[in-house]
Parts: structure tokens; C-alpha cells; sequence
């Protein structure tokens, strides 16, 4: 019988989906991928195989898990399995680079960004960056990790050739103008079957690690009783933009069904993308005051990719009989 397949090396971030397929009893198996083997000419099982492979891997010891993942879905994809975000969506996930020139092809603006190698180049790289205030951040990251911002050019200096100075894991770190929203937040928009499903304005005043999985939170990311700090993360109702319909576009000829962009706004109301993941998790609090539920929703799609699977099947059987 055809499942689905949860592709991952995070059981954490996976408990909810999995708890979701469970409620719509949809046979479901885990796939975490660390190591193994890929034999191309014997086939893969039938099913729906979700791809929620994360960029940030290496930083939870299972450094190769991208590579893996990557000839997992091509094998898949010669076989003519179903493959929700598939190895086209695998590249962009671990590329920032080729995901900036890939949004540039669709119309979708992204901040000014340089590929450096080598620390001399990061400097040389910040020179052609007439900003005053910069970031640099790893091609490969995940959960904004790598994520600096800099005053001025003596601060990246000194970074750059100080003791606290981090390789990126494939050696490209990124020099980026900073681009200064004026309430000191950005917008993730969550897409589901290659459809806008919301977005959540977070607030970045304490930082750049924006992950919003529960157990990203270094305790209570909200409010204190009686405070009247806003929320760190906040469903949006009702939002809408011009970027919505192009990102769509991007992401369904990229190969990605379920995905989150980035976006923030300038003083003047420019919107930039500048990070697009495909290990998308939600934030339950946010969800909670909203009455939303990004894993339910990913689950009734799955659900009914599945369903599509076994028809397929059993027309298969039909035609045989």
C-alpha cells in the first residue's frame, strides 16, 4: 500500500506533521536521512514522498544530509514517484545565490548581494557596497545562523580577521546591504500546495534567528503579563501583496509546494525577498490566537496526493484484472 513519506533529519520539527497525518489516518512513514545508499536501477516504494530536508543539517551533526537527500530525489524522480519539493526545490535550499538570481528572473526584487571566498574578498566585497550598514550571512544556513550586522567597515574588519570568525560550510559567505524596516520586522509568507496560505510578521528588534518552530524558542517568545511588547511572531489576517502571485509562479516552476519567503519592506514601502526555505515549521502560539494550522494544511494536501497515488493504483490493478 502507497504512503507518504516524510523526508527530514529533525524529528522535532516533524512530530507535528506527523501528529496531523495521524488525526486523517493517512499511512505515513518517517524517512530520516543521515547516511545510507542510493541504488538507482532498484525501484522506490510507491507513495507521496515530502521532501522537508533542512539547510541547517550540519549545524545538528548530520552534515552530508542535503547531498543524500538530493540523489534520493532524483532516484525517486527516474522512477516517476510523486515528489512534493523536489530536487530542483533540494538546490535552492542550500544556495541562497541561486535562489536571489532565480527570484531576479521572476521579477522579484532581493537586497544587493556579493558571493565572497576568502576573507580578503569578504572586505573587497563590502567596498562595492555603497550602504553604510552591511550583513554578511552563509550561503547555507538555515534558522538565520551566520546572520552579522555591521556598522561600518572597521566592525567587518575586524569580524572577519578576529577569533569569532565562522566558515561558512560551503566556504561562500554572503555581503549583503542591510535593509532597515522601519517597525523592525519582516514577513514570512507560507505557501501550501504552491498556493498562499498566510503570512506572520516576525519581530527582528532581538536578533535574526527567526526560526519559528516551538523548539527553536529559547523560552517564552511573548509577551510577559501586563507588557505591551508585540508578539514576536503574529499571523496577519486579511494580508495581501503584489509579490504573492509572482512567488507563486517562482516557487510552482521550481519544483516547490510547500515553501516560506521572506520578505521585508524599506522606509519607503520597497519589499525585497531574501531567504526562501522549503523546511517550513510554524509558530503554535501564532497559530493558536489566528485559528490556523500550517501542518494541518500540509496534511490535507498530502492526504489528498496520496489519494491520487492510490486511484492511480488501483486502475493499474483494474486494468490487469
Amino acid at each position: 500500500m502507497a504512503h507518504v513519506y516524510v523526508i527530514h533529519e529533525n524529528s522535532d520539527w516533524t512530530k507535528p506533521l506527523l501528529r496531523e497525518l495521524t488525526e486523517r489516518e493517512t499511512p505515513h512513514r518517517e524517512w530520516f536521512l543521515d547516511r545510507g545508499i542510493v541504488d538507482f536501477e532498484n525501484p522506490p516504494p510507491e507513495g507521496v514522498f515530502y521532501n522537508r530536508m533542512s539547510a541547517s543539517s550540519h549545524t545538528r551533526g548530520h552534515r552530508f544530509s542535503p547531498e543524500l537527500t538530493k540523489a534520493v530525489l532524483l532516484w525517486l524522480e527516474s522512477h516517476g514517484r510523486r515528489v512534493i519539493n523536489d530536487s530542483r526545490a533540494m538546490s535552492l535550499e542550500i544556495d541562497k545565490t541561486g535562489q536571489y538570481a532565480a527570484l531576479s528572473a521572476y521579477g522579484v526584487p532581493t537586497p544587493r548581494t556579493i558571493a565572497a571566498v576568502g576573507r580578503e574578498s569578504i572586505l573587497e566585497a563590502a567596498a562595492a557596497i555603497p550602504a553604510a550598514r552591511i550583513l554578511t550571512k552563509h550561503n547555507r544556513a538555515g534558522k538565520g545562523l551566520g546572520v552579522r550586522l555591521f556598522e561600518n567597515r572597521d566592525a567587518l574588519s575586524s569580524y572577519v580577521f578576529g577569533d569569532d570568525f565562522a566558515d561558512p560550510i560551503d566556504g561562500i559567505t554572503l555581503v549583503q546591504e542591510f535593509i532597515e524596516a522601519p517597525d523592525q520586522t519582516i514577513r514570512r509568507l507560507e505557501f501550501v500546495s504552491g498556493k498562499f496560505l498566510y503570512a506572520v510578521q516576525v519581530d527582528t528588534s532581538a536578533g535574526f534567528e527567526l526560526c519559528p518552530a516551538d523548539t527553536c524558542q529559547p523560552g517564552d517568545a511573548f509577551c510577559p503579563v501586563g507588557s505591551t511588547e508585540r508578539p514576536k511572531f503574529e499571523i496577519l489576517d486579511g494580508f495581501d501583496h503584489p509579490l504573492i502571485r509572482p512567488l507563486e509562479k517562482f516557487l510552482a516552476e521550481q519544483g516547490m509546494k510547500v515553501a516560506a519567503v521572506e520578505i521585508i519592506e524599506d522606509a519607503a514601502g520597497r519589499a525585497y525577498a531574501y531567504d526562501v526555505n522549503i523546511n517550513t515549521n510554524y509558530n503554535a502560539e501564532a497559530e493558536a490566537r489566528a485559528g490556523q494550522s500550517g501542518m494541518g494544511a500540509i496534511a490535507d494536501f498530502l492526504s489528498e496526493e496520496l489519494s491520487h497515488v492510490r486511484s492511480g493504483e488501483l486502475r493499474e490493478v483494474c486494468a490487469l484484472s
